[in-house]
């Protein structure tokens, strides 16, 4: 499992760690059974804390994506990816939404929100 975290971005480390791991499990890079590495093992390769990883991984086992047995690890659960991308999508949307809201209240119309959603999705 591969994790880029940034600790200059303004979403959580915790967060960070869970969008990856549900970003892989979609693309097919972790399949059902795998074993995610230990907590500490992350927290040392990415010198950060270990509750903060645990975190992370308490709230993947929360939503039923990965399964942790003591003792033995936490492994990837059952992906369905039709229902990963529906979840996923709906976070989207709703953080669509709350941005949309933020520019409405800011005074943009339609056509300038429009716009600066293309000119991000084309890098500008």
């Amino acid at each position: 499992m591969h994790l880029l975290i940034s600790k200059n971005s303004m979403v959580p480390i915790y967060e960070q760690i869970v969008n990856q791991i549900k970003k892989q499990m979609v693309t097919g890079n972790l399949v059902e059974s795998t074993p995610l590495p230990s907590v500490r093992s992350v927290a040392k390769d990415q010198h950060i804390s270990a509750l903060t990883v645990k975190k992370a991984y308490d709230q993947l086992d929360s939503e039923g994506l990965i399964t942790t047995v003591h003792g033995k690890g936490s492994f990837i659960s059952k992906i369905n990816s039709n229902d990963q991308i529906t979840e996923i999508g709906n976070e989207i949307k709703t953080e669509f939404g709350e941005t949309i809201s933020k520019a409405q209240n800011l005074g943009l119309n339609k056509d300038q929100i429009t716009k600066l959603f293309n000119d991000e999705l084309e890098g500008k």
